[in-house]
């Protein structure tokens, strides 16, 4: 097993530094942090599961308040789904957030497992807040942030046990990423991700143009996903159609005071078919 390694460049490409900016001028993002607020982690993707129903009929000056608690509970269980997939980690283990956002999922799996997480993003304002994170949970020895692009980590071969992404494969090529990822996994590790993607009959729609323009994403064709990790040597072993599970947290979403108006193109893409949510878990023999 190679030591840890200085990475090439973190933005590769224009539009890799286009997104770093991005996110990195996304510092007072309401959405993220009135969530995050609610208990100390910070999300950065969608949420699973039916809503309470008691949150609606809330009294109007405690509403919101309700209506916020509920989708970082959401949001939290659409993370611990995610975790639930990694399969027997212990605590001498280490795993890999590829795209790690503030940090939110890395922390839960840390909580979990005991083991030793890292975070890579391309954008520097994230892993300043999430390392921030790490310090206020008191676990900065084992959970680290990196300045790094998840196509090129740096990080040492064959080392994860895990490697997975929360709704960031929208940012990059897959065949790259699957190639990064076989090599950083060890015989036998897994690899998990949620994510969006199109559906390969009806093509791009206009609302998965509207959500690729809203978050200057490229979103992936379904197809795309197994085509890149049959190329790199990963197995799928399992697939899950979450789209109906999402759909109540973009309604309740539509009704918060966080909303931003992305809610219609998302609801429209899961309804029609156009745009689905996914879970895909895959091996590396």
């Amino acid at each position: 097993m190679t030591q840890d390694t200085a990475p090439q460049p973190v933005s590769l490409t224009s539009y890799q530094r286009d997104v770093a900016s991005w996110w990195n001028n996304r510092r007072d993002d309401r959405v993220n942090l009135a969530l995050g607020e609610v208990d100390g982690i910070y999300h950065h993707h969608y949420g699973v599961g039916p809503v309470d129903p008691s949150v609606l009929t809330t009294p109007a000056d405690r509403r919101d308040e309700a209506i916020i608690h509920e989708m970082h509970r959401l949001e939290t269980a659409q993370a611990d789904l995610l975790l639930d997939h990694l399969g027997a980690v212990g605590a001498d283990d280490r795993l890999l957030d590829a795209g790690s956002g503030r940090g939110g999922t890395s922390l839960m799996a840390n909580a979990r497992f005991g083991c030793q997480v890292d975070g890579v993003s391309i954008s520097e304002y994230q892993v300043e807040f999430a390392t921030k994170q790490a310090e206020v949970h008191d676990v900065a020895d084992r959970v680290r942030f990196h300045y790094r692009n998840m196509l090129d980590t740096g990080l040492p071969t064959g080392a994860f046990r895990g490697v997975w992404n929360n709704e960031t494969t929208m940012y990059v090529d897959l065949t790259e990423m699957f190639a990064e990822f076989a090599r950083l996994l060890r015989p036998g590790g897994r690899y998990v991700c949620i994510t969006g993607c199109s559906d390969d009959v009806t093509g791009r729609s206009e609302s998965v143009r509207r959500i690729d323009e809203h978050y200057n994403c490229r979103i992936h064709p379904q197809s795309s996903y197994f085509k890149a990790m049959a190329a790199n040597g990963l197995v799928p072993v399992k697939v899950h159609d979450l789209t109906p599970d999402t759909i109540p947290y973009w309604e309740l979403r539509d009704q918060s005071s966080v909303r931003t108006g992305i809610e219609e193109p998302f609801l429209t893409g899961y309804r029609d078919g156009s745009f689905h949510y996914l879970l895909i878990v895959a091996d590396r023999p």
